[in-house]
């Protein structure tokens, strides 16, 4: 059994990855560990997981998740088992030693009405907002104007306030995030912290280059991420058919790192553009996976297109490719000019030919490529390191709670 001093248990809930999968979530539980916080997490397995593991000090309880969801009956059906789920396995966790805190990190926004269940016993709730959930219907489903699509954003707007309302502390991953906390949840300045989802760039540097992973050709771009309606990966793959059957060029290997509710329709979508010698797609990626493809990585590329969500968003895999020095061709989005400065390539909204035109002359440029690179890299450990965010992090439990560093630490 773990020893720690009393009101120092944190168990933080996410339904959408396993842990330590969700490398954001994971960083957190790190954090809190290494300020001498006992941390305890509920969520899905991965493959091959266990129901119970204690990880570098974190407990890990999984769950088996729920079928992946289509339609609204499905989403509707894996939100409710994945909430009793995480109940029984919240009140396993308390009888075997109780928290003082309970960490939500959407999506989805329904852990509120838990976290109302144990505040009578004194418990506070931090919402770790990692997605604007009514952003994200409107960007994968467009502005809703049937009754049942406005039924369906209405209820999001509605678990958003609850959540909101809810929540001793909001901690936001920018200050897109930040100003609707305040305005749409109206919640005040103090409850709400901005956290960005830093890299660690002690670990996450580059190592020698895999040439095996370019499948035999000079160069390689890589996409790192979730695969879904709103992310964009279909751009990236009619933009590699247009350098490949427009442009005549067959010198470039696209890797494709992730997956989502798209990972089948872009398979097929490779092979119907005659991309499939052109294209690996690796599925699940760990560490060691990422950091072996983004070490040799010519390019990369964040295709997310313009939408309400994608604009405001910070994306990780943006600030994972400056970590490793790779040079990034974006679409031009508020925050990802606020992570990547003027150390990315950035393309006018929509322009297809030109979201492709840019990748083709980074290819053909290898000074920029490197000199990109290396000005990435410079601000991802300057501006962007995860450090000074998990100072932060840290900072609001231990508002929370009345800790003290220096009581910490004794």
């Amino acid at each position: 059994m773990l020893s720690h001093p009393g009101g120092s248990h944190v168990l933080i809930i996410v339904q959408n990855l396993p842990v330590p999968l969700d490398r954001r979530v994971w960083l957190e539980c790190q954090a809190l560990t290494a300020a001498g916080y006992r941390v305890s997490v509920i969520c899905p397995k991965g493959p091959g997981d266990a129901g119970y593991e204690l990880l570098d000090g974190v407990e890990l309880y999984k769950y088996r998740p729920a079928p992946a969801a289509r339609g609204l009956l499905s989403y509707a059906w894996e939100f409710a088992y994945s909430w009793v789920r995480t109940a029984v396995l919240a009140r396993k966790i308390w009888r075997r030693a109780p928290f003082a805190v309970m960490q939500a990190c959407n999506p989805p926004d329904t852990y509120w009405a838990l976290a109302l269940r144990y505040r009578r016993r004194g418990v506070r709730f931090v919402y770790d907002q990692h997605d604007l959930n009514p952003e994200v219907f409107v960007s994968r489903f467009g502005e809703p104007t049937g009754v049942v699509s406005r039924t369906q954003y209405a209820m999001l707007c509605w678990l958003e306030r609850r959540t909101y309302r809810a929540a001793d502390h909001v901690i936001s991953t920018n200050n897109s995030y930040r100003r609707v906390a305040m305005s749409r949840g109206a919640k005040h300045p103090r409850d709400v912290t901005v956290v960005r989802s830093g890299p660690d760039t002690v670990a996450m540097q580059p190592i020698a280059p895999d040439s095996t992973l370019r499948r035999g050709r000079e160069h390689l771009a890589v996409y790192l991420g979730i695969m879904g309606p709103q992310d964009g990966v279909d751009i990236a793959l009619r933009a590699l058919d247009h350098l490949v059957h427009k442009l005549g060029r067959q010198d470039v290997h696209l890797a494709l790192l992730g997956f989502g509710d798209c990972y089948d329709e872009l398979v097929a979508l490779t092979t119907e553009l005659g991309l499939d010698d052109y294209v690996t797609f690796t599925g699940r990626a760990g560490p060691e996976l990422i950091e072996a493809y983004l070490s040799t990585a010519d390019v990369g590329v964040q295709p997310d297109p313009f939408n309400p969500l994608n604009d405001v968003s910070t994306m990780n895999k943006t600030m994972e490719y400056m970590s490793y020095a790779v040079p990034v061709v974006a679409f031009d989005l508020t925050e990802t000019r606020v992570s990547a400065g003027d150390t990315a390539r950035y393309v006018e909204h929509g322009d297809l030919i030109g979201f492709a035109t840019a990748i083709g002359e980074l290819l053909d440029d290898p000074e920029r490529r490197a000199a990109m690179g290396a000005a990435a890299r410079s601000r991802a450990v300057a501006e962007l390191d995860w450090k000074p965010q998990r100072d932060k992090y840290v900072h609001v439990y231990d508002g929370l709670l009345g800790r003290s560093r220096a009581a910490a630490g004794r």
